[in-house]
This record gives C-alpha cells, sequence and structure tokens, in this order.
C-alpha cells in the first residue's frame, strides 16, 4: 500500500518494529476494556501477519499509526470488511481505531480516521462508511462524531461474537458519501 500521510502521522502497513507495541495495545485492559479478551504475543503476532496480508492484498486494511516527526508507532486505525453477515450487508466497510492509551486525546484517531474517509470515498469510490462500538464505550463514539458520522438509529445490534452480556449490545453509525462531500465543500 501507498501510506497516506496526514499533518502528523503517516498511516502504513505493518512492519516487525511494530510488534511488541500491537501485542501491547492487544493485551492492555485499558485500550481492550470494551472487548472480552486479551491478546497473547503468539495470538497478536499472528493478527498482525493477516492484517499485513490484507493491507498488501487490498491496499487498506487497519494499519499501523506512526507519528511521522518521531517514527513512533501509536496503534492502528483503518479500514476494513465489516464482516457481519445477518447484520450488516455483506460489503460493508468499518472504520476503526485502537491506540496506546498515552496516545489518547490528542486528535490522533480523528486525524487518521479523517485520512481514512477520505481513501474510502475518493480512492475506493464507497458509498458509505459504518462504524460501531460498545453503547457505553463513549471515547470511540466521540470520534466517530468527531468525523462527521451519525448514528444510525435503528441499526444498534448485539454483536454475534461478543460473548459477555455487558459487552455486546453495539450502537452502529455510518457517514455516506454525499455528507461527506458536503463536510469538504
Amino acid at each position: 500500500m501507498t501510506p497516506l500521510l496526514t499533518e502528523r502521522l503517516i498511516l502504513r502497513n505493518w512492519e516487525d518494529r511494530d510488534r511488541a507495541l500491537f501485542h501491547r495495545i492487544n493485551s492492555d485492559d485499558s485500550v481492550m476494556e470494551f472487548f472480552g479478551f486479551r491478546r497473547t504475543r503468539a495470538g497478536s503476532d499472528a493478527m498482525m501477519d493477516r492484517m499485513k496480508c490484507d493491507i498488501a492484498t487490498r491496499g487498506y486494511g487497519f494499519c499501523a499509526a506512526e507519528i511521522a516527526a518521531t517514527g513512533e508507532t501509536i496503534g492502528f486505525v483503518g479500514l476494513n470488511t465489516a464482516a457481519l453477515p445477518g447484520i450488516l450487508p455483506d460489503d460493508a466497510v468499518e472504520i476503526g481505531w485502537r491506540l496506546a492509551p498515552e496516545f489518547w486525546g490528542k486528535g490522533y484517531a480523528t486525524e487518521a480516521a479523517r485520512a481514512w474517509l477520505t481513501f474510502a470515498f475518493r480512492t475506493l469510490g464507497l458509498d458509505e462508511v459504518l462504524s460501531f462500538a460498545v453503547w457505553t464505550n463513549v471515547r470511540s463514539i466521540a470520534v466517530m462524531k468527531r468525523i462527521g458520522m451519525s448514528r444510525i438509529e435503528d441499526g444498534d445490534f448485539d454483536h454475534p461474537r461478543v460473548a459477555a452480556p455487558s459487552l455486546n449490545p453495539h450502537v452502529l453509525y455510518g457517514m455516506c458519501r454525499d455528507v461527506w462531500e458536503d463536510m469538504q465543500a
């Protein structure tokens, strides 16, 4: 993939130097608060390898986010196939993020997500991008709102791959290309 550049970030495919950070964010209790599991190092490495291959094949995915000025990887932001048959359309694309806690509250997720929306609508020609989170995940929902997404009121759902009852209810947000284009004008 060709890296995406923002004012402060480089959004790129994963590299071996990212493995420690990737494991840390996938096993950190505060980062994974809204997930019913933590990944082992082997599980994180396998997930990164899958993501790296998907990105190389499609040209996008949940990509590494790196601070341009320092070269420090802070987590991931990107687009991915939503893969929730029966709940979302088969061709649904989601936008998502996961950053190490020391990078929260600095606007990085919002900045990177805006770049990915531009890529989604201009480069991929998508008609809509979705995002979803546990209904109590106020930090992720705030990013969705900051990038201009709106809640799809009749779209809330119980996530079929989440066993913990408190983490099962999800809210669904979306943005269509027309709304995004109006925001750019």
